[in-house]
């Protein structure tokens, strides 16, 4: 039996406690992965404000759940093996905490981890408008080799509902870890032929 991929998913206090948990959900659908669930306290807070749900109804979407408060888990190591993690939403606070190092948390040490192992590792953050601080630790993050995602929704999809644009989000999430899935309905196939007849302006 093949060793299942383990996704490492960091839920902090920015809004946007769905995107998490939809992305839990979408990992639970998916043969082959392990799915470790880190909720930060603002985390939980958000959800609960947001979705009206409590941290243990997110741990439950997830197969490993563990308290940020346990800075000895097994994914504050770089020996336990991982396939990436991801951090949705990232809070501007956590992405400060990682583009320096800090550590504070399991969820800023295990994002530790996967720079130093090279391991991927997605910043879904969250927050506008941006000052130059959010600016120079994205800049920061991305030369340490993690990669920042802002939830923008694709309007080429032509959207219908909130619910669309999340799907979409997370389904661009998973692209990113390098899961195969059927989380987008739509994917960009170019204009269509009628546009792309149409004459220069």
């Amino acid at each position: 039996m093949a060793t299942p991929r383990k996704i490492i998913v960091g839920i902090t206090g920015a809004s946007g406690a769905v995107l998490g948990v939809r992305c839990l959900q979408a990992l639970a659908r998916l043969d082959g992965v392990e799915s470790h669930v880190i909720v930060s306290s603002s985390g939980a807070l958000t959800a609960a404000q947001e979705l009206g749900i409590k941290r243990s109804d997110i741990e439950a979407l997830a197969d490993v759940a563990y308290s940020a408060r346990d800075i000895g888990a097994a994914v504050a190591s770089g020996s336990f093996l991982t396939a990436g993690m991801v951090i949705v939403p990232c809070s501007m606070k956590t992405l400060a905490g990682i583009a320096n190092g800090l550590a504070d948390n399991l969820i800023g040490r295990a994002a530790d981890v996967m720079l130093k192992e090279r391991r991927r590792l997605v910043l879904v953050a969250r927050e506008t408008p941006l000052n130059l601080a959010h600016l120079r630790n994205m800049a920061a993050v991305t030369e340490m080799g993690a990669i920042v995602m802002p939830p923008v929704p694709a309007f080429y999809t032509r959207p219908q509902s909130v619910d669309d644009i999340v799907n979409h989000t997370v389904g661009r999430l998973l692209d990113l870890l390098g899961l195969e899935h059927a989380e987008l309905p739509r994917r960009w196939a170019g204009l269509s032929d009628s546009l792309a007849r149409l004459p220069e302006a």
